[in-house]
C-alpha cells in the first residue's frame, strides 16, 4: 500500500500535517518556480498563516527530495482540487478556532460589564445614603431648632 509520501497521488491525512510554530495545521503544495533547480514539482508543506500585515509565516517542510515526475492534465487538476479542498479545511479550521476565541471574549466582556454595573449600582446606592446623611441634619437646621412659637425643640438621636 503506498502512502502520502510515495504517490504524489494521495493526500496526507488532515491529522498527519505537520502543524506550524504558528499552531495551524500546514497546507500541501508543489514547487512551481524553476529554482531551486531539481525542485520544480515537488511536494512540501508551507503554513498557511499571513498575518494583518499581509506576512506569511515562512515554514516550508519539504516532502519529495526530487520531483515525482510528470502527471496527465486529468491527475493535475484533480490535484489542483484536492488542494483547494485542503485549502478550504485549513479555512474551516481557523474559523472555528477563531468563533470559539471571539466566544471567550465575548463572555469575558459579559462578567465585566456585569461587573461595572454592579459597581455602578453600588457607587449610587453609596451616594444616594450620602444624600441622605446630610439631608436629613440640614432640614432640621433650618427651623434653627426652633418651633413655630419660638420655643426651641428638643432633639433626640
Amino acid at each position: 500500500m503506498s502512502t502520502w509520501r510515495d504517490n504524489p497521488n494521495v493526500i496526507p491525512p488532515w491529522n498527519e500535517r505537520p502543524k506550524c510554530h504558528c499552531g495551524f495545521r500546514t497546507w500541501l503544495q508543489v514547487w512551481t518556480d524553476p529554482l531551486p533547480q531539481g525542485k520544480k514539482g515537488c511536494r512540501f508543506f508551507k503554513c498557511p498563516d499571513i498575518d494583518d500585515d499581509f506576512k506569511t509565516c515562512t515554514l516550508m517542510q519539504w516532502i519529495d527530495t526530487h520531483p515525482l515526475g510528470r502527471v496527465s492534465l486529468k491527475e493535475e487538476q484533480e490535484r489542483r482540487v484536492r488542494q483547494q479542498q485542503i485549502r478550504l479545511k485549513g479555512k474551516e479550521d481557523e474559523l472555528k478556532r477563531r468563533r470559539a476565541e471571539l466566544g471567550q471574549r465575548e463572555a469575558a466582556l459579559k462578567i465585566q460589564e456585569e461587573q461595572f454595573q454592579a459597581r455602578e449600582a453600588q457607587f449610587k446606592r453609596e451616594a444616594d445614603e450620602q444624600k441622605n446623611r446630610y439631608k436629613e441634619p440640614a432640614q432640621s437646621s433650618t427651623t434653627d431648632g426652633r418651633n413655630k412659637k419660638g420655643k426651641f425643640l428638643r432633639f433626640t438621636q
